[in-house]
């Protein structure tokens, strides 16, 4: 009676779709897995209300990229109209990243009991919350609590937005929809540089338009997400069949359905034979494929902030600094201030040892293209565009005829390190900029796709948090071209990590990626796993088309 019962279940739920696929599913048995993907390629199409699912969930890379560039610009009006102190300006930075880190953290466990769509929607409102804060903030400690809401949002967000686009795109789009967000990212960017000098020229409270303008975008999610669907991976694995064949038949267009949903459903019952009991992180490291899968995703997010290019384009800026060093013009005029005598400013020799110190600037003249008269000062707090006394303070460099210099060195160098930027940028943008979250959306079984998203999310804060305390204190010991020596070491370390332990993903459906990690990890291209097909056998253990043949 039971398998009757569950025969007609499902005949019930293939009566949703009006599209026949028997006959489809019965040739396919026959098809190789290169001739399957390209039908299913075929077949799939591109269907506007995908790219439409992709749309809205981007905005939550969007408000990651805004909010990231617009701080830059808001702070140098805080900093004078609240007279905010070099401390606040840090925290006022750094407890966004810190929040964030915790918030992707926890949005795993969101994401597993109340579903993508919900996460996205808390995002959005935490952030409009956030913007809303900062918009009117009256002093700087509500200010701080403003940005703090600010970071929970964008954790939540930075982890949910790909496992979401992933799971409802098919798998010929799935590497150019999760793209998207990384392409949202650097539209928010770009946006807010150009608010950021649209407001600077405001006489009072510039800022707040610059940090209360992100409500827009998140309120657009909020609302576009009311009306958008849940993940019908998320829904099959809680047990809601038919609504997730209604969504997948919505996302899909009808076509292939049959095919797909059978293929997420069996993959589900597998995953609940293999996975076994307790915390899911736990199931995670016990699990090999599953823990493989792990390793490759967090090394691939740590990888991204410790270096973020290949190894030739961070020595073309360790170069330029080099070069910069070496050039580095020697303090010749030295003031009789008395007011300046206990400053650690005037005892330097060269503009590279003065600018490593945040609280010196370097000041000089100019004859035709040769500097002249340079001195180290010690810098305004209030404003670093000037010194605090002597010719370079505020109101008087442009009639003495000199320049300030704050973070910088002139040197006839300059245009190496900007050719090394503009290829970081050129360079990133494609590849270890998106790669990262595009390849943690896919990798993950279903059960793990969650917590394993919000432990590589809360490793790429973490390490952003620590490259941001650290990167000046390293600069410090080893100079600017010691550090970008150093990334470009640990950007080599990332190359020979993707190399030898990612896999290729292209064509191959979720549920397919899994027995990518069902061998050793790291095959540092011995076993492609491009043209191998693994098969799961008992146990949750997997053999490869290959051993198959050696057995036969």
């Amino acid at each position: 009676m039971e398998e009757l019962t569950g025969d007609r279940r499902v005949e019930d739920e293939r009566s949703l779709i009006k599209t026949p696929s028997n006959v489809q599913a019965n040739n396919q048995e026959h098809d190789s897995p290169t001739s399957t993907r390209q039908k299913r390629s075929v077949q799939h199409g591109s269907p506007c209300f995908v790219y439409t699912l992709a749309f809205f969930s981007a905005l939550g890379g969007f408000l990651f990229g805004y909010d990231t560039g617009v701080v830059s610009g808001a702070m140098l009006l805080l900093k004078r109209e609240m007279n905010l102190s070099s401390l606040w300006q840090e925290l006022l930075v750094s407890i966004t990243v810190g929040a964030a880190a915790v918030s992707s953290l926890a949005g795993g466990y969101l994401n597993g009991l109340y579903g993508r769509r919900i996460c996205i929607l808390l995002a959005s409102f935490i952030f409009s919350a956030g913007g809303i804060i900062l918009s009117v903030a009256p002093n700087k400690e509500v200010l701080l609590c403003g940005r703090l809401t600010i970071g929970l949002g964008l954790g939540i967000a930075s982890m949910t937005v790909p496992v979401y686009i992933a799971e409802v795109s098919p798998s010929e789009l799935r590497g150019q929809l999760v793209t998207i967000n990384t392409l949202f990212i650097t539209g928010g960017q770009f946006i807010a540089s150009v608010v950021d000098g649209v407001f600077s020229y405001l006489p009072h409270d510039g800022w707040r338009y610059m940090l209360g303008l992100s409500v827009v975008p998140a309120a657009l999610q909020f609302l576009g997400f009311l009306f958008l669907p849940e993940s019908p991976r998320w829904l099959l694995q809680k047990g809601d069949t038919q609504n997730a064949r209604l969504v997948l038949t919505r996302i899909r267009g009808g076509v292939n359905v049959d095919e797909e949903y059978e293929s997420i459903r069996s993959s589900i019952e597998e995953e609940k034979i293999d996975a076994g009991e307790g915390p899911v992180l736990w199931r995670i490291l016990t699990f090999a494929p599953a823990r493989r899968a792990l390793i490759v995703g967090c090394g691939l997010q740590m990888f991204q902030q410790l270096s973020g290019i290949n190894t030739v384009i961070l020595m073309v800026l360790a170069t330029g600094f080099l070069l910069s060093a070496q050039a580095s013009p020697p303090v010749t005029f030295h003031p009789n201030d008395p007011s300046l005598h206990n400053s650690t400013c005037i005892t330097y020799g060269f503009c590279e040892s003065c600018m490593l110190n945040p609280d010196c600037g370097f000041c000089y003249g100019k004859n035709g293209t040769v500097v002249i008269e340079t001195s180290c000062m010690p810098v305004d707090a209030a404003n670093t565009e000037a010194a605090v006394a002597g010719r370079c303070s505020n109101g008087t460099q442009e009639s003495l005829g000199v320049f300030w210099a704050y973070n910088y060195c002139p040197t006839s160098y300059s245009w190496i390190v900007l050719l090394g930027l503009i290829l970081y940028l050129a360079f990133f943008a494609p590849g270890m900029g998106p790669m990262p979250w595009t390849v943690n959306s896919e990798i993950y079984p279903l059960w793990a796709r969650s917590t394993g998203n919000a432990c590589s999310a809360g490793v790429n804060w973490l390490c952003n948090v620590l490259v941001s305390l650290t990167f000046l204190h390293v600069a410090q010991s080893l100079t600017y071209y010691g550090v970008f020596f150093l990334y470009s070491g640990l950007a080599l370390l990332g190359f020979v990590f993707v190399l030898g332990c990612v896999p290729e993903t292209k064509g191959l459906r979720l549920e397919e990626i899994e027995p990518l990690f069902g061998r050793q990890l790291c095959s540092f291209g011995a076993g492609s796993t491009q043209s191998v097909q693994y098969t799961r056998v008992n146990g949750g253990n997997y053999r490869s088309d290959e051993d198959v043949t050696d057995d036969e």
